[in-house]
């Protein structure tokens, strides 16, 4: 996310909860009931939003994460087209011989 990403979010937040609390006063609350209205669907929202991000976070469902693994996977089969059919077969013999070893 850039820097102007951000600040446009927290902006459109900002905006959100002046129109919320004139909504709610149009609605027929007093100034003090629609501050306090407008604030727990703020915080109401902002749990919400922290709950989805710990479940990503805690899943290794982030972006960068995600990136991270489609790299290594890309890399990883680079270098295995680069193999010749011997050093294939070289390499396919030692694993074969490692996992014997290790039942």
């Amino acid at each position: 996310m850039r820097r102007i990403d951000a600040i446009g979010i927290g902006f459109g937040i900002f905006i959100a909860g002046g129109l919320a609390y004139l909504g709610l006063q149009l609605f027929g609350l007093d100034g003090q009931q629609a501050g306090i209205w407008s604030q727990a669907l703020l915080v109401i929202g902002l749990m919400g939003w922290l709950a989805t991000y710990i479940l990503r976070a805690v899943g290794n469902k982030m972006t960068y994460h995600q990136q991270r693994e489609q790299y290594e996977t890309a890399f990883l089969q680079q270098r295995l087209d680069e193999l010749s059919p011997e050093e294939l077969a070289r390499i396919q013999a030692e694993i074969e011989q490692e996992d014997q070893s290790q039942v």
